[in-house]
């Protein structure tokens, strides 16, 4: 697939930024680059604090919430946490979870099987719910779209309370306290919280209201900084931009992992071989958080909440384990769909196709977002994933930048069962003869809105350099910058020509070399770009990142390479 680097012009108002923040030009132009105009609000971005974080009461309806919820508590009215499967949900789930059992508060929590019941309340969970008495239902991550079971709810003694970051629906209209920034009512200026940010939210405003009232004059209260970890994990592993409220909430939680209070946060980050290192967001996003989703994939998603609520080592690391097992299986079947897909697709132009639609009998409905992700990724292109099973289809979609999947869902509804999701990713299903319209018709959408060049994959480069200006301080300068994720891309750089001194394949899929520039040479790593050293045979022009090797106690500058090409042919640098 062709590839453009697309870099950035410098900015003639860099060198001023500069002068008043006491940053370097170049760190002055990738604030720029990020947003960041004015010293106020480099400050803020340098120096995310829990002090910035907004009044929850901005969110609608939060203070309705907090009224009702103390209602119950001061009648030992039980407590539901109900969630959802992935580990946005499963981290919201035990906040509330924990916090209300901090409290010395009856609570449960509910979380709804992929496979057998789907995303969102069901009748029958709210039924047995009930059957245990009555109570509040406290919705994370989910509940929004949900209007008719929260009128069964109440039918059956039941009140509930959603607190969600999903789109709200065309014909929204709340019957009970809905906390969603979403929600078009909502003065909350910052829209973009994962459902455990929106839990966080609802724990410090519930605390507050406690704390007016005396509940903790006699009684221990909570350090909601302890949940900051399971709020760092929900937000990064559901992909929101680590920007504004998301960045001080993952900054504030990185630095409690390794000495969570919660022994499942341990026992995982042990198994994904984070013990002793420095934990960064992309950790959480490729080694904690696969872990995690790997229960509510395969059909076991009491696991992750269960070892994000013990408080008993042995028996997380124990939990810790079977997710471990349970997202090998994941990735086997993953591979398995991944290289069906790309069997079928081989000998099929998609050249002057926008989207792909691909559905297959039995696939595992727990793996197809990713596969849907990971389709997205290699064609670049929309894509929709389905498994059909007794006359039904379900799955996952992906998008890419400029094409709003929600939205363009919405305009098939007519076609589908049921869907839900964001502007890059969504669920649906369907009935399983109407999979061959709705490829056309997504299609048709497609190609009104999605323009040629949109359909070309594109690298985001920050900056032109010298490999002299890199060097061991301005790489930790650069790191200030973290937590790096959506909206808030990790520095990428371009220098060239090049000189390749030496290199070697390691690990069978990743090249390793030395790179010379006026007399400076580096090493540099390049992860999955093995197949780019047998055509070096001149200098290079390379993508960078760079980045600190510490290994037994000693540090060496290294570059990560992101994309590499041949000096000495056409370039995919594009000046924007």
């Amino acid at each position: 697939m062709k590839t453009l680097w697309k870099l950035k012009p410098p900015s003639p108002l860099a060198p001023d930024l500069a002068n008043a923040t006491g940053l370097s030009t170049m760190e002055a132009q990738l604030m720029m680059n990020r947003g960041l105009r004015d010293a106020q609000a480099v400050s803020s971005y340098l120096s995310p604090r829990l002090t910035q974080l907004e009044d929850p009461s901005a969110l609608k309806d939060m203070d309705q919430a907090v009224a009702l919820i103390l209602d119950a508590i001061e009648h030992r009215e039980p407590l539901t946490v109900y969630g959802d499967f992935d580990a946005d949900g499963f981290t919201a789930t035990a906040l509330l979870y924990n916090f209300f059992s901090s409290l010395g508060v009856p609570v449960s929590y509910y979380i709804p099987d992929r496979l057998s019941e789907g995303y969102g309340l069901h009748g029958e969970a709210l039924k047995r719910i009930a059957r245990t008495g009555k109570g509040v239902v406290i919705t994370v991550d989910c509940g929004t779209t949900n209007q008719n079971e929260i009128a069964l709810a109440a039918s059956l003694g039941l009140r509930v309370v959603v607190t969600d970051h999903h789109q709200v629906p065309r014909d929204f209209m709340p019957s009970c306290p809905v906390v969603n920034p979403h929600r078009p009512d909502c003065t909350f200026p910052f829209k973009h919280l994962a459902g455990v940010g929106v839990s966080f939210f609802l724990a410090v405003a519930l605390r507050a209201a406690l704390r007016a009232e005396g509940w903790f004059d006699h009684r221990p209260e909570p350090d909601l900084r302890d949940y900051l970890d399971l709020v760092a994990l929900g937000t990064v592993a559901d992909l929101v931009p680590l920007i504004g409220q998301n960045r001080i909430l993952v900054r504030g939680g990185l630095g409690r992992i390794r000495g969570s209070r919660w022994p499942g946060i341990q026992a995982v980050a042990e198994f994904a071989d984070l013990q002793g290192s420095e934990i960064s967001a992309s950790d959480l996003a490729y080694r904690m958080a696969p872990r995690l989703n790997a229960s509510g994939r395969m059909g076991g998603a009491e696991i992750g909440v269960m070892a994000l609520t013990t408080g008993r080592p042995g028996f997380a690391r124990e939990l810790a384990g079977k997710l471990e097992a349970m997202n090998a299986e994941r990735q086997a079947i993953e591979r398995n769909i991944m290289e069906e897909i790309e069997r079928r697709l081989s000998g099929e132009p998609l050249e002057n196709r926008r989207t792909l639609v691909v559905a297959g009998r039995g696939w595992h409905r727990g793996v197809l977002g990713i596969v849907a992700s990971r389709l997205t990724d290699k064609f670049h292109r929309p894509v929709l994933v389905l498994s059909i099973e007794n006359g039904m289809a379900a799955g996952s979609g992906r998008s890419i930048r400029g094409f709003n999947l929600y939205r363009a869902l919405t305009s098939l509804e007519h076609l589908l069962e049921r869907y839900g999701g964001h502007a890059h990713a969504a669920g649906l299903a369907l009935k399983a003869a109407s999979i061959d319209i709705l490829a056309e018709e997504f299609e048709e959408l497609a190609q009104r809105e999605i323009r040629e060049e949109d359909l070309v994959h594109s690298l985001e480069v920050d900056a032109q350099v010298d490999l002299t200006l890199i060097d061991l301080e301005s790489t930790r300068r650069f790191a200030a910058f973290s937590p790096f994720g959506p909206g808030n891309p990790e520095p990428v750089f371009y220098a060239g020509p090049c000189e390749v001194v030496g290199r070697k394949v390691v690990g069978e899929r990743h090249l390793k070399m030395k790179v010379r520039q006026n007399g400076t040479v580096i090493e540099a790593i390049g992860f999955g770009l093995a197949e780019n050293g047998p055509g070096l045979r001149g200098p290079i022009n390379v993508l960078f990142t760079p980045e600190i090797d510490r290994w037994q106690g000693r540090e060496k500058l290294q570059l990560r390479m992101v994309d590499l090409e041949p000096a000495d042919q056409p370039s995919k640098l594009v000046r924007t």
